[in-house]
């Protein structure tokens, strides 16, 4: 097809991840049966999902290339197990191929999806050629095939699924992560065409329809701005101050600084922090980080050289880690997986002027590694398989060397048996 004019509106994108999400809503307990991903993959992918849609809910945006943006921050910010970091890698690509457009054609919407797709395959293992692999380039060909030859965009999702469909029949397997790839082209086919029914999302993102046992999206909103500011008022109630950031952060820390107080927190809508400060006194010194990005993480009045964090699946190992030497413990296990927001807000925290980031869990370690390409380099990761691997390395910590340091001598202990 020659002289395609389509274009591919702000409100097209919207129907489109609405209707991945409710492909997902569809599909997420088969995927969780099935291997190739780790544990609970469709779990964990549907609540990435949710960490992206949530971010459209009260939008003003109308461009693609915004909308897109936002939806990628809130995947990258949000993801969770190997299978989550896979799929926001996806929405990165995205982004990166529709920004700064306002529309789109259905070539420049192609070739954002093909971005998506190889962005996604860079993240994956390539120890061996696994079927998400093998689905990922073929679905790329066909991608690209329909692409220059001016297909529309509906034409672009279709021949990318059927191409990959068939290099899928030929090797005749199908494990959780090519089984996510197929959903999430599928759902944004549905939604572009508006042929999807959603148990808990309508297009405009209603939510009141929730099933029990159902992962909540708003459970998995994100705050990726890194706000601080000053505000020159030492007379300000800190407390009532704080209490009224607290509406839109999920993170504030409020302290005095020279002739008034300085304000830290993280936030989903920076605008309307700052809005909301501007009457307790004169607002200096803001500084806005995008943490779902690559950013460099300054220190601010750090406690200790180097901080040990880690994933605790319950009370009591936690107090295990506590009394072990680790100082951050995150909340979460390989069914329940924790967010990368949650690693890198964990790192924010101003605690330390680096950190050691130790896994226990091979499930755990791509959000480790996105964690530590937002953050750079004031983090070091201790990738272990088991929680004895843990043990040793964290045995084999020493506070006198810098966290680059620990991170060999962590690995190599962990490594032996």
């Amino acid at each position: 097809m020659t002289g395609n004019k389509e274009v591919i509106t702000g409100s097209d994108f919207k129907r489109m991840v609405s209707g991945a999400y409710s492909e997902f809503l569809l599909e997420y307990e088969t995927i969780n049966e099935m291997k190739g991903a780790g544990h609970r993959p469709g779990t964990h992918v549907l609540r990435t999902m949710g960490a992206a849609v949530m971010p459209l809910r009260d939008v003003k945006d109308d461009s693609i290339g915004g909308l897109a943006r936002r939806v990628a921050s809130g995947a990258i910010f949000g993801a969770r197990g190997n299978a989550g970091v896979v799929l926001a890698q996806m929405f990165r690509g995205l982004g990166k191929g529709l920004s700064g457009k306002y529309n789109a054609t259905s070539s420049e919407f192609g070739k954002a999806f093909q971005y998506g797709i190889l962005y996604a395959q860079r993240v994956i293992p390539g120890e061996k050629e696994r079927p998400i692999i093998t689905l990922a380039k073929a679905v790329a060909k066909g991608a690209y095939h329909a692409v220059r030859d001016n297909k529309p965009i509906s034409e672009i999702l279709e021949a990318a699924i059927e191409t990959g469909e068939k290099e899928l029949a030929k090797i005749g397997l199908e494990d959780a992560g090519a089984r996510i790839m197929f959903t999430f082209l599928k759902g944004c086919l549905k939604g572009l065409d508006g042929n999807f029914v959603s148990p808990a999302v309508s297009l405009s993102l209603g939510l009141e329809a929730q099933q029990p046992g159902m992962p909540d999206p708003r459970n998995d909103v994100v705050r990726p701005y890194c706000v601080r500011f000053t505000v020159g008022n030492p007379k300000v109630d800190m407390q009532a101050f704080k209490e009224q950031l607290n509406e839109y952060s999920s993170f504030v820390l409020v302290q005095p600084k020279g002739r008034g107080i300085a304000v830290h927190l993280h936030t989903d809508h920076p605008g309307k922090v700052i809005e909301q400060s501007v009457g307790w006194g004169a607002i200096k010194d803001v500084h806005v980080t995008n943490m779902s990005e690559t950013h460099e993480l300054s220190p601010h009045g750090a406690l200790i050289p180097v901080a040990m964090l880690a994933v605790a699946e319950n009370k009591v190992q936690a107090r295990e880690m506590q009394e072990s030497g680790i100082n951050i413990i995150v909340s979460g296990s390989v069914d329940d997986g924790p967010s990368v927001a949650e690693l890198v807000s964990a790192a924010h925290s101003d605690f330390a002027d680096t950190y050691l980031m130790i896994s226990w869990s091979r499930d755990f370690w791509l959000v480790f590694q996105q964690a530590k390409r937002l953050v750079g380099s004031r983090v070091e990761l201790v990738l272990c398989e088991d929680k004895n691997q843990q043990a040793r390395a964290v045995k084999a910590f020493d506070p006198s060397k810098t966290a680059k340091e620990n991170a060999s001598a962590m690995t190599r202990a962990a490594e032996k048996e």
